[in-house]
């Protein structure tokens, strides 16, 4: 936490973002198993953090020289303590802004049944595998809800 690219800057469309090198989150994906849906892991954003209170993926600011793919992982590991051995990543999609991007790193957790996570740095008051057909009923944040809606949302899952 606390690495060179956190801070605020605007785009070239004038919008404000935070992440001085861009941003990347993971969209962390469970086949389901023995009767468990398709799911994905979300994260209710605290009160006081950008559009708080409603849900996303893990994420956050890149540091310079960083990979998106490389962020994405730091940034899960971080904010859920999910163990990345079990994370293969499988794709990433870019939603630029001329100036600043964010990348969605699509992956995939390699476990039989999605492990219980409890947020570990202060920055979501719930975590939550979510079925994939649930998602669009949570009040999601505007970025997340506007990739979620588009045709990059769910790659297939081997």
């Amino acid at each position: 936490m606390g690495g060179d690219g956190d801070g605020w800057v605007v785009c070239d469309a004038g919008h404000r973002h935070w992440g001085r090198f861009g941003a990347a989150g993971l969209l962390l994906r469970h086949a389901g198993h023995r009767g468990h849906a398709d799911c994905v892991l979300l994260a209710h954003r605290v009160w006081w953090s950008h559009h708080g209170g409603t849900w996303g993926i893990p994420g956050g600011a890149r540091d310079s020289g960083e990979t998106a793919r490389d962020a994405a992982l730091r940034e899960a590991v971080e904010e859920t303590g999910i163990d990345p051995a079990r994370v293969r990543l499988t794709g990433d999609t870019v939603d630029d802004h001329g100036g600043w991007s964010y990348v969605t790193v699509h992956a995939r957790l390699e476990t039989d049944v999605p492990p219980a996570l409890e947020p570990t740095d202060g920055e979501a008051t719930e975590l939550r595998w979510t079925p994939v057909e649930q998602v669009s009923d949570l009040p999601l944040h505007p970025g997340f809800a506007q990739f979620w809606a588009g045709p990059d949302a769910l790659e297939p899952l081997p």
